[in-house]
């Protein structure tokens, strides 16, 4: 695949972001690189700057941009709970009035958008594996329901300009993704389990650890979003992008303490609210309409992530943040 034109990727100093940056310049393409810098890191993005066909540009999608591009990826918007439940309302905001800035800057300059979406629109499932036509069961009001409900608005924007002003969209619902440049303390399972494995700490599982997640490794995620902007006008989706290997949370932690050598115990603590019991995409869509399917296995991208937190972790000043954590 050989890109031509300009691109612009919100949230693109993020984790997956900057991965999407890094592919997008290897085939040709032009990258505007958009974020607040709320989540994201500049490091995810340091080795970038000064590449002739990059363009960094510290905004918040909150507020409206002003730019010629003829595709955009909209990512931004924080996507752990820790994350997202620090502040609520701009969460929400990033969602909501972030997608209806980048489809207004779509519709000015007529050009495709890509929404990321997420499995958490379908809240705590009731069927399994989850696919397109599932509805979901979210809980509107409680604390992960800034990012759920945002999300879910978000969606029904993108939809809305399509049917109103026929705007070429396309809408990706991403499951759980890992590899290189998380946020070493974004709370989410497999960094929280790698970092825990490599300071020598107890695992920590919430409730039996029976609840079940499918771990998509980040390149395997950023081809199928490839693969759906570059997919014909009609399929706009949503179109599941996720690993549909399912695993339970003490399996995790069982190979991560295996992987890395560590004597870590596990530990429980209760559940967190609203934590959905299972997680398993349906991704027959994907793999009809876009020739997709994930093809790195769990212990080949956990070895690969394992290596990148052990080589950030040899940094004493990012490693005394997270001891004070």
């Amino acid at each position: 695949m050989h890109l031509q034109g300009r691109i612009l990727v919100t949230g693109g100093s993020g984790f997956l972001g900057s991965h999407l940056c890094d592919r997008l310049l290897e085939q040709g393409a032009e990258v505007l690189c958009v974020d607040n810098f709320f989540t994201g890191a500049r490091r995810n993005i340091e080795h970038l700057i000064g590449h002739k066909r990059f363009e960094l540009v510290r905004h918040d999608v909150t507020f409206p941009y002003y730019v010629e591009v003829d595709e955009i990826y909209n990512l931004a918007c924080p996507a752990s709970p820790i994350h997202y439940q620090r502040d609520p309302v701009q969460t929400t905001k990033t969602s909501v009035h972030g997608a209806i800035n980048m489809l207004g800057l779509a519709k000015r300059v007529r050009a495709k958008i890509l929404q990321a979406s997420t499995s958490e629109v379908y809240g705590d499932p009731s069927v399994s594996p989850q696919a397109e036509d599932y509805w979901g069961h979210v809980n509107p009001i409680g604390v992960r329901s800034c990012y759920d409900e945002g999300k879910r608005c978000a969606e029904t924007l993108f939809f809305d300009y399509w049917r109103q002003h026929r705007l070429r969209i396309k809408v990706a619902r991403i499951f759980n993704t890992y590899g290189p440049r998380m946020h070493p303390n974004d709370g989410r399972v497999v960094s929280n389990f790698i970092v825990q494995a490599l300071l020598g700490r107890d695992i920590t599982v919430y409730g039996d650890g029976q609840q079940t997640r499918s771990f998509c490794y980040v390149d395997d995620l950023v081809d199928g979003l490839m693969r759906l902007m570059a997919s014909k006008d009609e399929v706009i989706g949503p179109i599941n992008i996720g690993n549909p290997e399912e695993f339970s949370i003490l399996q995790l932690a069982t190979r991560v303490i295996e992987l890395t050598g560590a004597r870590s115990r596990v530990v429980h603590r209760p559940m967190p609210e609203d934590d959905p019991r299972q997680r398993r995409p349906d991704i027959s869509k994907a793999h009809a309409l876009l020739g997709w399917a994930p093809r790195v296995r769990l212990d080949q991208g956990l070895k690969r992530t394992i290596g990148y937190f052990e080589e950030l972790l040899s940094d004493q000043a990012v490693r005394s943040t997270l001891a004070d954590a």
